[in-house]
C-alpha cells in the first residue's frame, strides 16, 4: 500500500503571536519576535535577548483543560497549537473518526526545568567543610522542593501523551528528538506511517522550549548564540557577513496529515500533499558540520526522488537558514550541489530571521510557512539580510526583507539539527 498523504489542518503558537492568520501577516511584512529576555535575569548572560512566546493561555484552545493540569510550556505549547490544526481539518466535526487509526508523531524537546529549585537543592545539600554532597541532606531538601509530577512533566514524551488525552489518540505514538530536525523527521515518519496503512490521520509537528539558564547557557557556550543585545530585532542575519548566531526561540508547530482516500471520504479540507521526504545523518561531529555538507545533499536529493520531482520542479526552499557562519554557507553549497544551474533560480528565506530557532519544533512551524505560500502564492522575506556573504558562498536569491509574490506550487523545507541529523520535506499544491 502507498496511500497518497495530505495536510488538511494547521496551527501554531510562536514568539510572534497563537493563530495563522496573524502571525502569517506579520511574516510577510517582516516583523521580529525578538526582545530582551524577561523570563529570568539574563543580565550577567553574553546573549539578554530571545523570541518568546507573549500572553499566552493553552486553556482558551480547549475545552477541558482541566485535564492537562501541570502540563509545562512544551506541552501547554502543543496543546494549543493541535487544537488549532484539529478544528481547521474539521476533525471535531468528523462522525467517524476511527480513534484506534488516529496516530501522533512528535518531534518534541525536553520542557523547561525548575532551575531556580535546582539551585536552592545544590547549594543546601553541599557540605563546604567536606567540599562535596552530603547526600542526607541534598535529599532532604529535593524533598521539599521537587514533586514526581513535575519531573515527569519535564519529559519529551509528555506533549504527545497530552495530545493523546485531549484527542482520544490510541494509534501509533512516536516522539523522536533530533534536535533542530525533529519535527520534520517526525512529519516526515508520520507521512510513512500513513502511506503503509497503519493508521489514518496522524497529529504531528513539534513543540520545544530553551529558553531558560540552563538551555541559554549550553548554546552561549557554544557561541552559537548573537550577542547583538544592542538590538534584538537585528540580531538574526540569516546568510548575511555580519551574521553571529542565531537567536533562541520557542514555540509548537502542529499539522493534521490525512491519508487522502481518508480526507476524500471526511470531506476534510485539503491544504497541501506531502509528496517527498528525504533522512540522513552526517556521521560527523556532534555540533560541526561537514564543509561538503553531504548529508544535507543526501536528504535533499532523497526527497526529490521519493517525490519523483527534479530541481527544476522546485518553485520554493524554506531554508534551515540559523544564522551561524558554519550553517548559512553549508546549506547553500548543498543547495548548488543538489540544484546546480537552476541553485540561482529557486528563492530561498529564512523566518528563523523573525521567529527565532524555535529548536525542534522549527521545522513544522516552517513547513506551515510553505503550506501558507502556496495558499497565497507569497514567499515571507529573510529580514536582516543587507550584506549578502559572498565571501562565503552566499550568493543565491534568499527573498532580502520584503515579501514577495510568487508563483508556488511546490515548496521543499530543510532541517539540520545538532549530531548530524538532516531531514527534508516537499509538498504540493494538491490537485
Amino acid at each position: 500500500m502507498n496511500r497518497r498523504v495530505v495536510i488538511t489542518g494547521i496551527g501554531w503558537v510562536t514568539p510572534l503571536g497563537h493563530d495563522i492568520e496573524s502571525v502569517w501577516a506579520k511574516l510577510l511584512r517582516g516583523e521580529s519576535g525578538m526582545a530582551p529576555t524577561d523570563r529570568f535575569d539574563a543580565s550577567t548572560f553574553p546573549t539578554g535577548f530571545c523570541a518568546q512566546v507573549k500572553d499566552y493561555d493553552y486553556r482558551r484552545f480547549l475545552a477541558n483543560p482541566e485535564l492537562h493540569r501541570g502540563a509545562l510550556a512544551h506541552a501547554a505549547f502543543a496543546l494549543g497549537a493541535a487544537a488549532q490544526a484539529w478544528r481547521g481539518a474539521k476533525l471535531d466535526t468528523c462522525p467517524n473518526l476511527d480513534h484506534d487509526r488516529l496516530g501522533i508523531y512528535l518531534g518534541a524537546g525536553e520542557g523547561p526545568p525548575d532551575f531556580d529549585s535546582s539551585v536552592a537543592v545544590g547549594l543546601a545539600g553541599w557540605d563546604s567543610a567536606k567540599r562535596a554532597v552530603d547526600a542526607a541532606r541534598w535529599f532532604q531538601e529535593a524533598q521539599t522542593h521537587f514533586t514526581a509530577a513535575h519531573e515527569l512533566e519535564v519529559e519529551p514524551n509528555r506533549p504527545l501523551t497530552h495530545l493523546a488525552l485531549e484527542f482520544e489518540a490510541r494509534g501509533p505514538a512516536y516522539n523522536c528528538l533530533t534536535a533542530c530536525a525533529a519535527s520534520t523527521q517526525a512529519i516526515g515518519e508520520a507521512t510513512q506511517i500513513l502511506r503503509r496503512g497503519d493508521a489514518d490521520v496522524m497529529i504531528s509537528g513539534g513543540a520545544h522550549t530553551m529558553i531558560h539558564p540552563l538551555g541559554v547557557t549550553g548554546f552561549n557556550r557554544l557561541t552559537a548564540l548573537s550577542r547583538r543585545n544592542d538590538s534584538p530585532t537585528t540580531a538574526a542575519r540569516p546568510f548575511d557577513r555580519t551574521r553571529d548566531g542565531f537567536v533562541m526561540g520557542e514555540g509548537a508547530g502542529m499539522l493534521i496529515l490525512e491519508a487522502l482516500d481518508h480526507a476524500a471520504a471526511s470531506g476534510a479540507p485539503i491544504l497541501a500533499e506531502v509528496v517527498g521526504y528525504g533522512s540522513s545523518a552526517d556521521a560527523f561531529r556532534i555540533t560541526d558540520i561537514p564543509e561538503d555538507g553531504h548529508g544535507a545533499v543526501a536528504s535533499m536529493r532523497q526527497a526529490l526522488a521519493d517525490a519523483g520531482l527534479t530541481p527544476a520542479d522546485i518553485h520554493y526552499i524554506s531554508a534551515h537558514g540559523t544564522g551561524t557562519k558554519e550553517n548559512d554557507s553549508t546549506e547553500t553549497g548543498a543547495v548548488k550541489t543538489v540544484f546546480g544551474a537552476h541553485a540561482p533560480k529557486v528563492p530561498m528565506s529564512s523566518v528563523k530571521s523573525m521567529l527565532g530557532h524555535l529548536i525542534a519544533a522549527a521545522g513544522a512551524v516552517e513547513l506551515i510557512t510553505c503550506v501558507l505560500a502556496i495558499r497565497d502564492g507569497k514567499l515571507p522575506p529573510t529580514m536582516n539580510l543587507t550584506e549578502p556573504d559572498l565571501e562565503g558562498g552566499c550568493d543565491l536569491d534568499y527573498v532580502p526583507n520584503h515579501a514577495r509574490d510568487a508563483k508556488v506550487d511546490v515548496c521543499l523545507s530543510n532541517s539540520f539539527g545538532f549530531g548530524g541529523q538532516n531531514d527534508t520535506l516537499i509538498i504540493r499544491r494538491f490537485a
